[in-house]
């Protein structure tokens, strides 16, 4: 079995994300059959601060199969989730999550209060940190140095 990263697509929502004037972070969902759904972050875009890009593909993808639950599936995001996403992505019960850039200020995964490390978190999935992360931190430190200046 060969690996396929997914990062790219993830890349190409974040860049969506800044264009819209939200923090760029991207994220795909990918089963056996390929992406399920991708989504950048909206927060902004819908006055809604749940709307992350994580939460967004996990709603997104659940809905177009039809079912609560992602077991099996992978998750792609160009930035370590938030504490919030991470348990999002433990209640949706991915597989794997792959990320791009580490987020030492508010990341929930490798970071502050690593959710999946807890012991009330009821599903870990594997984790893969800085696939892409070069490019990922790129397009977070261009956005937020344009938006400085």
């Amino acid at each position: 079995m060969t690996f396929t990263s997914h990062m790219d697509a993830a890349l190409r929502e974040a860049t969506a994300a800044a264009k819209r004037g939200e923090v760029p972070v991207g994220a795909v969902i990918v089963g056996p059959q390929g992406i399920v759904f991708k989504a950048g972050n909206r927060t902004r875009e819908l006055n809604d601060p749940t709307a992350h890009a994580e939460v967004l593909a996990i709603r997104g993808a659940c809905a177009v199969l039809g079912q609560e639950r992602l077991t099996g599936l992978d998750l792609y995001v160009t930035l370590e989730p938030c504490p919030m996403c991470a348990a999002a992505i433990s209640h949706a019960r991915i597989g794997r999550v792959y990320y791009g850039a580490a987020d030492p200020k508010s990341g929930g995964v490798a970071q502050g209060p690593r959710v999946f490390s807890h012991p009330q978190c009821h599903h870990k999935p594997e984790v893969y940190d800085g696939i892409g992360a070069e490019a990922s931190e790129t397009l977070l430190r261009d956005f937020f140095a344009k938006r400085r200046a």
